[in-house]
């Protein structure tokens, strides 16, 4: 039996002492990363801001196995706040698309989230009316069942079985009521909640995963107040996808009782928000390396490269070698050469020998040393 079959399935229940302290814990780290954030000064703020939205909406794509730009993503998202000067860019829809649903929702999470401003959500995922190559119900509830399978032709696992479409009026409009008239349940607390209820109402013929992360985003930044971003909870949630459809999976097959599901993800907000700590460092080390360099010229594959390495230090990317950076140029190896060779000498990387092979590091400008690339990794790139 799923939850949703079950009388009075949306009557959650969860055991306070087990999940108070870490919820007392992170609303403490919320408020100390919070008022890091802003003593930095507004330029910083903006820039650190900027990150955190870019790994949201990169890897809340990524948890559904779309892999999106990251350059273009911050074209994206740097045009729409006004954050960066940048030259025109033409942005896919699908990129600019999720970027207005993220920043709708951080930017504007005091407005209540009406059903009118949902359907619009889920136009902006898919405008051109596909999911792929399958035409689906657009900014409406879907017309037909929905099951959540994996597997091969034939050895198909039904993992989930969504409520029939008839009862998806009625299933919205308590949850949205929930959602903008019920107040007197923490914040933190009620976006993980709303997130699993989402899910399990599933309303839409594609797209839900990101839409119950955009509107736990939404009260993720109303439970801190403020429109600075400083985390990015589905970063976390994609370092850690496996548990998260294991915990989503167990938990809808279960009964009203959602403790050990907070207790969760209680556990992965709070692991984000410890990460956010080192990403901040990184932030506002590549905003300073930048601002040192502003008046340097460079290329386009450098500038990506540079990038690179600063966005990917937590995936232990800290120095590239000739053939890696050839790899992600996508250029020849006597053009990566040059091109680090030219890093070099203006002063944007530094080399360090490590005997057999010339390791090329991001000249910090706090000396953060950024973890070196691994040689599984190096095998991946």
């Amino acid at each position: 039996m799923y939850i949703h079959e079950r009388k009075n399935w949306t009557d959650f229940s969860w055991d306070n002492e087990k999940i108070l302290p870490t919820l007392a814990s992170v609303r403490h780290l919320q408020g100390r990363l919070l008022g890091q954030m802003e003593r930095l000064g507004f330029d910083l703020t903006e820039k650190a801001t900027l990150e955190s939205l870019i790994l949201d909406v990169v890897d809340t794509s990524k948890i559904e196995g779309e892999f999106l730009n990251p350059e273009l993503v911050r074209f994206s998202i740097a045009r729409k706040l006004g954050i960066e000067s940048i030259e025109f860019q033409i942005i896919p829809r699908n990129i600019d698309g999720i970027v207005d649903i993220l920043l709708d929702a951080t930017q504007n999470w005091d407005k209540p989230l009406a059903q009118e401003r949902l359907l619009g959500w889920h136009n902006s995922l898919f405008q051109s009316g596909y999911s792929g190559y399958a035409k689906i119900d657009v900014a409406r509830y879907r017309s037909a069942g929905m099951k959540v399978v994996s597997g091969t032709f034939g050895r198909e696992k039904v993992h989930f079985e969504a409520p029939a479409p008839e009862r998806l009026s009625y299933e919205m409009n308590v949850f949205l009521d929930w959602l903008n008239n019920q107040n007197h349940l923490d914040l933190v607390l009620k976006s993980f909640i709303s997130h699993f209820w989402f899910v399990i109402i599933h309303p839409f013929d594609d797209g839900n995963g990101r839409l119950a992360r955009a509107i736990m985003d939404m009260l993720l930044a109303r439970s801190d107040g403020s429109k600075i971003r400083f985390y990015s909870m589905s970063n976390q949630i994609f370092k850690e996808h496996k548990y998260y459809n294991s915990i989503i999976e167990k938990t809808q097959k279960g009964t009203s009782d959602i403790t050990e599901y907070l207790e969760w993800f209680l556990g992965c907000f709070e692991r984000a928000l410890l990460s956010s700590e080192k990403n901040l460092e990184i932030i506002l080390d590549k905003s300073r390396f930048w601002d040192n360099h502003k008046f340097i010229s460079i290329n386009e594959r450098q500038r990506l490269i540079i990038n690179y390495l600063y966005d990917n230090y937590d995936r232990g990317i800290g120095f590239l070698r000739t053939a890696v950076y050839a790899k992600q140029a996508k250029c020849s190896t006597d053009t990566a050469l040059r091109d680090l060779q030219d890093l070099v000498t203006k002063g944007l990387l530094k080399v360090e020998d490590s005997g057999k092979r010339t390791n090329y590091l991001i000249s910090s400008p706090a000396n953060i040393r950024i973890p070196k690339i691994s040689t599984e990794m190096e095998a991946i790139l």
